[in-house]
């Protein structure tokens, strides 16, 4: 839960504060799309590191979603190695 940004705080402190807040809230509840991280199949990061993330592999032009332990495409449900 975020806090309100209190009225004592200098100009400057709560301008940055606020983009913070807003960024924080359009990243909780998004009011469109939002792009997916894309990269060549040889970029993938680990799959371990971004469980249940998707990411758009571009040169087998796919979606992808992580399991935690592998990237599996989405078409075929193999993954990708």
């Amino acid at each position: 839960m975020l806090l309100p940004i209190g009225p004592g705080l200098p100009e400057g402190v709560r301008a940055v504060l606020k983009s913070f807040h807003d960024a924080i809230f359009a990243l909780q509840a998004p009011g469109a799309p939002t792009a997916l991280f894309a990269t060549s199949q040889t970029g993938l990061p680990s799959a371990a590191a971004y469980p249940q993330s998707l990411v758009l592999v571009t040169d087998l032009n796919i979606l992808a979603h992580s399991d935690g332990v592998h990237w599996i495409r989405q078409d075929t449900g193999a993954v990708i190695v």
